[in-house]
């Protein structure tokens, strides 16, 4: 089972979790800036205050104190001081000369070695942030200068070092606070972030669902879809160019449909022109067959007269095709549909062309095969299939009907070669020949068009194939009959 997050396939969904995300990156970029100003704000004030409360106590005690101090003149400033901490709660120690700091509270916690040597080497106050028992505290060290009244050498350090270590319990207390308060506001910031998030996807998503939509008719061929290009930003630049595709697409569409339709007229046309005559030199061609085959013409005269013959008939053929093609075309075709039984219109259609006795055409028709079906039309198609079964394959040639999933289904076979791969997909093209070194040959090329245009007419399909021995196999497929019992 896949358990992996799959990215919202909704556009409005997409835009705005996009727009949250940004609210909430923004959200926690301003609060953790703010946090991190407030904090560092709080704690330098709490340093600098604690500063200025060390030097002005030891600005207070520090005259006073025996130069150079013994321990006990340490403990006893340290004490003093401790004393004078008042809130702060601190906890003092003093060295001299660089010496181990000595504190009067036994609780006073250790001095930090780099606070001492930075106090040493720079000869400034400084003070570090230090961890005891999970609590923050700060200690600050000052080192003590000699007072200009008591010595000459006013300024110069004593080499008195003071530290004062104080919890900064209060200052987290109030980090804290910051903290809460910024993830208290940040829940609803985003919970009201969605409101302008709907509005703001609303507004870029109805043009896109509107181009959508336009896009759609196009695709349904109604190309006077226009929409209304409004504002002049990138959607309103798309909406403009699709109105102009459309625009070109209904131009081109009109020129096409103006160019097929002259094409089918004069196809049309063409073929009705040419039946009168052509229907004049059957006529005159059929009493030459008629003298050819009685020997009252010379050889040569009788072959020219036979080829005339054929060649006339051949156009013939292919006018009454185009003709049917024409039909097709403008949707005129008659159906003259009726309930009967496909085996009848089967052995019908081998009847009348001299296959019943055939020993190359067989047929496969245990049942009875009711279909809806206009008996002319489909010998047209079976007349097809199987005549270019008998030209292009080898026997024997087979030819069975059945029901088939609610559908009646009628299958022509052969035992040829079968039909190439690169050919089986324009077998139904009009006028196309697999081989084009055989451009003259006794067919016009519109014959399985024409069979396919006959099974559509019926609602029905028509398909080719091969079989696994490598034969064709043509397969028609009929609409059954509403009422078997009318069957003929």
């Amino acid at each position: 089972m896949n358990t992996r997050l799959r990215r919202p396939r909704g556009l409005r969904v997409r835009f705005v979790a996009a727009f949250l995300l940004a609210a909430a990156f923004g959200a926690l970029l301003t609060a953790g800036l703010t946090f991190h100003q407030a904090r560092s704000a709080t704690l330098e004030r709490t340093q600098n205050s604690a500063v200025a409360d060390l030097r002005a106590q030891l600005d207070s005690l520090a005259p006073d104190l025996t130069m150079p101090p013994s321990g006990k003149d340490l403990r006893g400033l340290t004490l003093q001081l401790d004393r004078a901490g008042g809130a702060r709660k601190w906890r003092s120690a003093a060295s001299y000369q660089g010496g181990e700091p000595v504190s009067a509270s036994p609780g006073a916690p250790p001095v930090p070695r780099g606070l001492r040597e930075t106090v040493q080497d720079n000869g400034q106050a400084a003070y570090e942030r230090t961890q005891r028992d999970g609590h923050p505290w700060l200690t600050v060290g000052m080192p003590v200068a000699y007072d200009a009244p008591r010595s000459s050498g006013a300024g110069r350090l004593s080499g008195l070092t003071v530290y004062a270590s104080f919890p900064l319990d209060d200052d987290q207390a109030d980090i804290d606070a910051l903290v809460t308060a910024a993830r208290t506001g940040a829940i609803p910031s985003l919970v009201l972030a969605v409101i302008p998030a709907l509005f703001a996807a609303r507004s870029v998503l109805r043009p896109v669902r509107r181009l959508r939509s336009g896009a759609e008719h196009v695709a349904a061929g109604k190309f006077d879809t226009r929409l209304d290009a409004e504002g002049h930003d990138e959607l309103a630049d798309l909406t403009r160019s699709f109105n102009t595709m459309a625009a070109t697409l209904q131009k081109d569409d009109a020129e096409l449909r103006r160019m097929e339709a002259g094409a089918r007229r004069f196809a049309a046309d063409v073929a009705h022109e040419l039946r009168t005559p052509l229907a004049a030199m059957i006529a005159v061609t059929e009493v030459l067959d008629e003298d050819a085959a009685s020997d009252a013409l010379p050889a040569d005269t009788a072959d020219a007269v036979r080829l005339i013959s054929e060649e006339t008939r051949k156009i013939a053929r292919m006018v009454e095709d185009l003709m049917e093609v024409s039909r097709f075309d403008a949707k005129a075709a008659p159906l003259d549909a009726e309930n009967l039984d496909l085996r009848t219109i089967v052995s019908k259609t081998l009847r009348l062309r001299g296959w019943a006795d055939d020993e190359r055409v067989g047929t496969d028709l245990p049942t009875p095969v009711p279909v809806h079906a206009d008996p002319r039309r489909v010998d047209v198609v079976l007349a097809n299939l199987i005549g270019n079964a008998l030209r292009h394959g080898s026997p024997p040639i087979t030819v069975s009907a059945r029901v088939e999933d609610g559908k009646a289904v009628v299958t022509v076979t052969d035992h040829g070669p079968g039909i190439p791969a690169d050919v089986l997909p324009h077998v139904f093209e009009r006028f196309y020949k697999a081989d084009a070194a055989r451009a003259r040959s006794e067919g016009s090329g519109l014959g399985l068009a024409i069979a396919q245009e006959n099974a559509l007419l019926h609602g029905g399909t028509l398909t080719a194939g091969n079989t696994r021995d490598h034969g064709a196999v043509f397969t028609l497929t009929l609409p059954l009959a509403t009422s078997p019992q009318e069957q003929r």
